[in-house]
């Protein structure tokens, strides 16, 4: 038997086997910063029967390691969902290695909007339950029973029609710096409380046309076969999601009827779509589409803040992390640490301008 099946006994063996990032975060960013070569940012995800997530996960990690490749990636027993970006010098051979893989064969693969080879700074792939948290039980239905996947231009098309529902399937704080004209936008800061949701926001429209969209497609596929089982019985999702749509109407010269910024999640935190500015500084209420999180690690709160006021406020979320900015070090560690184990990490801060 070979070793790498022994080790896949043990959900904990890949940190054994040393297969997992043992460098600092000082040592990763000077590490990017002296390369000279450009990275491809992308991403793919599919739903697929994994037999074994423990033994993917340990193939991936050195596969992708040894091409040099950054990101987070998931692997479960339902599927891969990846965020990563590869050396441009390594990209073919990274397409061939992947499509190698039966489960992945031809997956599509998109690339970044906008990209400044700072996406990732690490390579982390982990095992998960699942790899979107959706807080569903996929036995009490049909996960496979999907809506209709259009392309960019019968996206466009279907958005004129009489009586169409569009809804974003992403998190407030995505929505909030661009979405499509028109679109419910729910209230919801993680997905699996997203789905409830939205099922109560078209309540009554069973008949109507709903479109549904997210950044890449993957939260759209269990979101639409959720709302196919609960009575809804013209559902459609946008293929390949905002990503893919921009790719589209670039190509194609159609109308973008998307406005503002893509939100994602790696170090960029946004990547333009339109030339709109739709969101506002949290701080102060200019117009502003600039996420950051707070400078004071102990609150590390995602906010959207002006270059302005992120001079004022020294990168924090307020006067009082502020405050906390100019403490001695040992006692920001004391803040930090009592905060670990309190579990109070807030996940997002919404608009209160707060500037004099």
């Amino acid at each position: 038997m070979k070793p790498m099946l022994l080790r896949t006994m043990d959900p904990n063996a890949h940190k054994k086997a040393r297969l997992v990032n043992r460098l600092s975060r000082e040592e990763l960013l000077k590490k990017l910063e002296n390369e000279n070569f450009r990275r491809i940012t992308l991403s793919f995800y599919k739903y697929v029967l994994i037999d074994d997530p423990n033994s993917l996960r340990d193939r991936l990690f050195s596969m992708w390691s040894r091409l040099n490749c950054l990101g987070r990636i998931y692997v479960a027993r339902e599927g891969i969902n990846a965020q990563m970006n590869v050396p441009e010098h390594h990209f073919d051979t990274f397409k061939k290695e992947l499509y190698s893989i039966p489960e992945f064969e031809n997956v599509p693969i998109k690339t970044a909007i906008q990209d400044d080879n700072k996406s990732f700074i690490k390579l982390t792939v982990k095992v998960r339950p699942k790899i979107v948290a959706d807080g569903l039980d996929d036995n009490a239905f049909d996960v496979t029973n999907v809506g209709k996947h259009l392309s960019a231009s019968e996206w466009n098309q279907m958005m004129t029609l009489p009586n169409v529902k569009i809804v974003d399937m992403r998190n407030f704080y995505e929505s909030e710096i661009g979405h499509f004209e028109g679109a419910i936008l729910p209230k919801a800061e993680t997905f699996r409380e997203e789905l409830p949701e939205v099922l109560n926001l078209l309540k009554g429209n069973e008949d109507a046309p709903v479109l549904l969209y997210c950044t890449g497609g993957i939260r759209c596929e269990k979101a639409s076969a959720y709302l196919k089982h609960h009575g809804f019985k013209h559902v459609h999702q946008l293929h390949g999601g905002i990503i893919d749509y921009y790719r589209q109407v670039k190509q194609e010269n159609l109308e973008n009827k998307f406005r503002g910024k893509n939100f994602v999640f790696d170090n960029r935190l946004g990547e333009q779509v339109s030339e709109e500015v739709i969101a506002h500084c949290h701080q102060c209420g200019k117009p502003c589409d600039t996420h950051r999180n707070c400078a004071n690690k102990a609150c590390n709160i995602l906010f959207i803040q002006c270059d302005e006021c992120a001079a004022r406020f020294e990168g924090t979320c307020s006067k009082e992390c502020q405050k906390v900015l100019h403490l001695p070090t040992e006692e920001q560690k004391k803040i930090l640490q009592q905060v670990k184990q309190k579990k109070t990490f807030m996940r997002y801060r919404r608009w209160k301008p707060e500037c004099s």
